[in-house]
């Protein structure tokens, strides 16, 4: 049983991007309707929208529609404002390569297509979006059918974050095998890592699997290594925002504690993503920017002041996870063992 709530869509008239809000999840199901580049960068960079694959399907969604309110007559004209808005829309997170891929993907359609009429340009863009969305939903069920032969039933799987349905447009990532494995009656019992300081965990995790009625408990983030020491995890299932070239695996914040304590006690650590956020241009972890977000989301996250005022504050938003710590990587095409650099060159 998958999410039922879609994260990024287009409404039925196709000129407006829809989002969930997913800063008010649990307590409030809000839908917005964005047709400007401001609202939808906003959306973006305040994480109404959050999940690599959400990113990239709003960023497509997003491009598209922001560029319907172009005033250009001309395919010339138009194609400054489609890259105006592409440009400004790549500045809102840094870390998440499928922002990226998907506003690369829609300015390589719209150069295949740009000898066409105007009117053929647009509906390229619109079927290009429409294509990276249905692409997610058959990604995610591929990686939950590649994960679930790692896992068995009965099992307890910790994961750390959001990497589900409302992270991506269906399945999700890590959470998939998860879905997958409740409709085949596997009955796991999943631990969900609260995840400070925006509580992806806690707040998105444990309402969407708790919606779709699978055993969900949630943890602090340093009550990890405890619930491993007293045998209650069997196996770590987390999301990837970007995968080196030589498979260091950037994630949430957290997410590099969380697979040395795997190593530690002996527990698989797995990291689920698309191919599109396996970044081949980037060689190491090192070379991953790291985005580093406002300290009052430590500080004064939720309204509530929880350290001095005035107090710095030091907030990277994902960390780098090496290679080493990794027991596999789960693509929609397979499982990737190590040694990571030579094969994920040859998947490529």
């Amino acid at each position: 049983m998958t999410m039922s709530v879609v994260p990024a869509k287009l409404n039925e008239s196709k000129d407006k991007l829809v989002l969930i809000d997913q800063t008010l999840i649990p307590n409030e199901e809000k839908f917005l309707e964005l047709d400007e580049a401001e609202d939808v960068w906003e959306a973006i960079k305040k994480l109404r929208v959050r999940g690599a694959p959400a990113i990239g399907i709003a960023a497509a969604y997003g491009l598209y529609v922001c560029s319907l309110k172009s005033e250009a007559t001309t395919v010339k004209d138009f194609k400054k404002d489609f890259e105006e808005i592409r440009n400004y829309l790549a500045t809102s997170r840094p870390t998440a390569v499928n922002l990226f891929w998907a506003l690369d993907r829609m300015t390589k359609r719209f150069e295949k297509e740009e000898n066409m009429s105007l009117a053929e340009v647009k509906e390229a863009l619109l079927d290009e979006s429409e294509k990276i969305f249905r692409e997610d939903q058959a990604m995610g069920k591929a990686i939950g059918k590649h994960g679930l032969t790692l896992l068995k039933p009965g099992m307890g799987l910790l994961t750390h974050c959001n990497a589900g349905g409302i992270a991506t447009s269906g399945y999700g990532t890590a959470l998939a095998p998860m879905y997958l494995g409740d409709e085949k009656g596997y009955d796991f019992k999943v631990y969900a890592d609260e995840t400070r300081p925006l509580l992806q965990g806690s707040r998105l995790t444990a309402y969407e699997l708790d919606k779709a009625g699978i055993d969900v408990t949630v943890i602090c983030d340093d009550m990890a290594s405890q619930v491993m020491k007293e045998g209650k995890i069997d196996a770590v299932l987390v999301g990837c925002d970007r995968v080196a070239a030589n498979g260091d695996a950037a994630n949430k914040i957290g997410t590099s504690g969380v697979a040395i304590l795997a190593k530690e006690y002996g527990i698989p650590m797995y990291v689920l993503g698309p191919t599109s956020t396996i970044d081949m241009d980037t060689p190491t972890g090192d070379d991953i920017e790291i985005e580093l977000r406002d300290e009052e989301e430590i500080g004064n996250g939720f309204g509530r002041r929880t350290a001095p005022k005035g107090v710095k504050a030091y907030n990277p938003a994902f960390d780098v996870t090496d290679a080493k710590y990794i027991t596999a990587i789960i693509t929609e095409k397979g499982v990737i063992k190590p040694p990571y650099k030579e094969n994920i060159k040859e998947l490529f």
